[in-house]
């Protein structure tokens, strides 16, 4: 996909905006370093980004940090630390992850202009950042707004060491010693998840999984994971089933970072055995097409998050003119706002509740997804985000500086 395609989207000036700040940052080399290549809303992100940026003409690669299950487990514990939930972190596994560090720092080459970190799991890097004397970013990707203290001051110290942050929302800034960026993440319009499809491929995908396409399909596309409350979801559904014939899908898949996944799949599948109208799909993470057909055939799209970083599957669903139901988490607030581009709730039975009441009032709920696509096409696309970043590297290149692009 090449730039100038997004122009029918975005409008050509957005575009041309774009190529005149990276003009001051051609030939500039950017490392991003995350921990998982395929998986999860960071990896779709980079696999979309990096190669728009080296049409700029900026040298952009991409890297992922190895460990093993020790490594992932304790870093699956940072994850749920950083949303607030108390974990237990042992002298072994603070070895797990530090022993991982060091075997990375052998390995990685690190001489670019500005090195990337995608959150806590290769933070540690930064530990070498003096010896080479380059810029270092980064880039929180969860919700921070109410950290475990005891984890928190374990990172903190790691944080301050780079010469800045981002974070998705303001809720999520923290008191730190180093400037702090708001960059919201954004989908891609033109990926396989979101690019427009023909009514036959959406009913070959329903009719592979064996959903209906005469009954209303309620959806939730999202890792499974405890703070995604499939659960919840499920007995959400179940509240609305005496009034209104519907079809639940909870639809997705694990990432390489993730050791809790296939726990929680298994609670779920057991939740829903019972009732044949409840399909959960485990796919792996190169079914973009099939998840962008699943959410075009879906009546209502929720996102029951508990704790939420950003959400992407609510502008997914909202950049299909879907009506979303979302948890007032993390940044589905930026995404959503409460009866105009879609509902917020707080509650098993307030999720219930709008459930109900949109099933029963498609004109509202059409209206709703409409609002929401044009919010999206504002705010959450690709370009927009790929800007902002460029952005934030040219201003570490000149720090207090007004530059004139």
């Amino acid at each position: 996909m090449l730039l100038d395609d997004y122009i029918p989207i975005v409008g050509e000036s957005v575009v041309e905006d774009m190529r005149l700040v990276a003009r001051h940052l051609k030939g500039r080399v950017i490392k991003n370093i995350n921990s998982t290549a395929v998986g999860g809303g960071v990896a779709e992100i980079l696999s979309r980004m990096v190669p728009l940026l080296k049409e700029l003409g900026v040298d952009a690669q991409w890297d992922v940090i190895k460990g093993g299950e020790p490594f992932f487990s304790v870093t699956k514990k940072f994850h749920n630390a950083l949303h607030g939930v108390p974990q237990e972190i042992t002298d072994a596994d603070s070895r797990a992850y530090w022993d991982t560090q060091e075997a990375n720092l052998a390995q990685m080459d690190l001489h670019a202009d500005t090195i990337f970190i995608h959150d806590p799991q290769p933070a540690g890097l930064v530990r070498i950042k003096k010896d080479l004397g380059n810029r270092w970013i980064w880039r929180c990707h969860v919700d921070v707004s109410n950290p475990e203290p005891r984890v928190w001051n374990i990172l903190k110290p790691l944080i301050e060491q780079y010469d800045a942050t981002v974070f998705s929302a303001p809720s999520f800034a923290q008191e730190l010693k180093v400037p702090q960026f708001l960059i919201a993440p954004s989908i891609d319009p033109l990926s396989d998840k979101n690019k427009d499809l023909s009514p036959e491929v959406v009913d070959s995908v329903l009719q592979r999984f064996g959903i209906s396409p005469d009954k209303p399909l309620v959806t939730q596309v999202s890792r499974f994971d405890r703070l995604k409350d499939p659960v919840g979801v499920i007995q959400a559904y179940r509240l609305v089933k005496p009034y209104v014939d519907c079809q639940l899908l909870l639809a997705g898949g694990s990432a390489t970072d993730d050791p809790e996944g296939a726990q929680v799949l298994a609670e779920v599948r057991e939740r829903a055995h019972d009732d044949p109208d409840i399909h959960v799909l485990e796919l792996p993470p190169t079914s973009n097409v099939e998840i962008n057909a699943l959410q075009r055939a879906s009546t209502i799209v929720i996102q029951k998050s508990l704790k939420e970083g950003f959400g992407l599957t609510v502008s997914e669903a909202l950049w299909k003119s879907k009506p979303v139901i979302a948890g007032a988490v993390g940044g589905i607030p930026l995404q959503i706002t409460h009866k105009y581009s879609g509902i917020l709730t707080h509650t098993i039975e307030g999720t219930a509740y709008w459930l109900k009441a949109l099933l029963q009032s498609p004109e509202f709920a059409k209206k709703l997804g409409e609002n929401g696509r044009e919010h999206v096409r504002q705010n959450f696309l690709l370009t927009r985000h790929l800007n902002d970043y460029m952005l934030l590297f040219l201003s570490l290149e000149h720090p207090g500086d007004v530059v004139t692009l």
